[in-house]
């Protein structure tokens, strides 16, 4: 445990002062509070347990400002920050977002089905860097490489598509996934690319993307989304939205040739079932040694003093107003 403004411990000088100050007033003697005309009844009788028990209020005042001034000083705790060896690759997940991903070929659509299942292979992975790369008429990096799967989670679900210029630039996805893994020291690197249809916007072009990534030695594996030939499509029309069946269009001709020559392999996924399965074969890939850094966990403790602190004024009050009764 430390504690993230030990500064303010310096105030449990005043409790430590009012202790003293207590135990003064004791050895001096107080002034009594009735005057009799003879103590000697009460002399026979002795100290009683209410002698002692009358100093419990003075007691529990003490203690819950000891816990006030702890939790306020911000108590944490966390496990050490730590480099480990483990097995694991680096991997760059790029996804299609544009609109044609919203195809209801598979369930509910097929932008949603891909992160889902992508969500599912960051949770069995949890030894690899990953990032998110998401591309439409341009492209941009969701998550850089990183060991965090909370992270990476929550940004997955955060995909969606309108983000950007809507499109299809498959080459400016992969490029920009390259760009994410090409300083990598890991010995093996991935891009799994995802996407529905033709290249058919971008500045860089798909075989130039390719060529950089094995020059890198940088392993691309390409999945085309959609069945074979037409796809329920949400379409506005007057009416409202409405389905309609349009072309399904994918380049697996492009796709095959980028994972191909980078030592990859191509998959077609018609439904959630073949998606699933595709990306339980990748996490079947070979691991290769790298050093992550593991950072700790904090807790925060000073909820567990404040308790106390409440817990240790409600006695007092209790006690003073039921069990110690003073005479005026």
């Amino acid at each position: 445990m430390f504690f993230e403004y030990p500064g303010l411990l310096w105030l449990l000088v005043i409790p430590a002062l009012l202790v003293l100050h207590y135990i003064y007033l004791e050895k001096a003697g107080r002034h009594p509070h009735m005057r009799v005309s003879t103590a000697v009844p009460w002399n026979k009788q002795g100290r009683s347990f209410m002698t002692f028990f009358r100093h419990v209020p003075f007691v529990l005042r003490t203690f819950a400002l000891v816990m006030v001034v702890i939790a306020i000083a911000r108590p944490r705790s966390s496990e050490e920050f730590s480099k480990v060896d483990t097995e694991g690759i680096d991997i760059v997940l790029a996804m299609d977002v544009s609109t044609s991903m919203l195809a209801r070929d598979l369930t509910p659509d097929r932008i949603s089905a891909s992160k889902d299942i992508a969500i599912e292979f960051i949770s069995q992975r949890p030894s690899d860097r990953m990032g998110i790369v998401v591309f439409a008429g341009e492209s941009y990096t969701q998550c850089p490489l990183t060991t965090d799967r909370a992270t990476l989670i929550n940004l997955m679900k955060e995909v969606q598509t309108d983000l950007i210029a809507d499109g299809t630039a498959i080459g400016n996805g992969l490029a920009t996934a390259v760009a994410r893994l090409k300083d990598s020291e890991a010995k093996s690197r991935v891009v799994i690319l995802l996407t529905d249809g033709v290249n058919n916007s971008g500045e860089v072009s798909p075989q130039t993307a390719a060529e950089i990534a094995r020059t890198y030695g940088i392993r691309v594996y390409t999945i085309g989304v959609g069945k074979e030939g037409m796809a329920p499509y949400p379409v506005m029309t007057p009416w409202g939205v409405q389905v309609q069946n349009v072309k399904v269009e994918i380049d697996e001709k492009l796709l095959k040739d980028v994972a191909e020559s980078t030592g990859g392999r191509y998959f077609r996924a018609t439904d959630n079932t073949k998606l699933a399965e595709i990306y339980s074969e990748i996490n079947k890939m070979e691991k290769a040694k790298t050093t992550v850094d593991s950072f700790p966990v904090y807790q925060e403790l000073f909820g567990s003093f404040a308790v106390w602190a409440l817990f240790a004024l409600l006695l007092e009050l209790l006690l003073n107003w039921f069990v110690i009764r003073r005479l005026p």
